[in-house]
């Protein structure tokens, strides 16, 4: 059973930056995808970034050249570096893992985005 922990949410202006970590209990070398989702409130939770096992990464159009997903194998964690935050990108992040055909899920990051 692997679990999964966000961190690094809060709240932060406009224009601002803020790192979420994901950490695994597990390994997660052998897992092929990893990824950011976020749910605003009174909207469906939706996919924002992943990551592959080979390190190829996708975006949704909304964060593209704003965000940055990235994992670290020897530490069993996945990153999502946040710049140029706007407040449309208020939302708990969580992070999804993929191993073995099995899903795990974190319980979520508060990002709130406000002045």
């Amino acid at each position: 059973q692997v679990q999964l922990v966000e961190s690094g949410g809060g709240l932060v202006q406009p224009g601002g930056s803020l790192r979420l970590s994901c950490a695994a209990s597990g390994s997660i070398f052998s897992s092929n995808f990893m990824g950011w989702y976020r749910q605003a409130p009174g909207k469906q939770r939706e996919w924002v970034a992943h990551i592959t096992s080979g390190g190829t990464t996708n975006y949704a159009d909304s964060v593209k050249g704003r965000f940055t997903i990235s994992r670290d194998n020897a530490k069993n964690t996945v990153y999502l570096q946040m710049n140029s935050l706007k407040p449309e990108d208020t939302a708990v992040y969580y992070c999804r893992l993929v191993l073995f055909g099995v899903d795990y899920w974190g319980k979520g990051t508060l990002v709130t985005v406000s002045s």
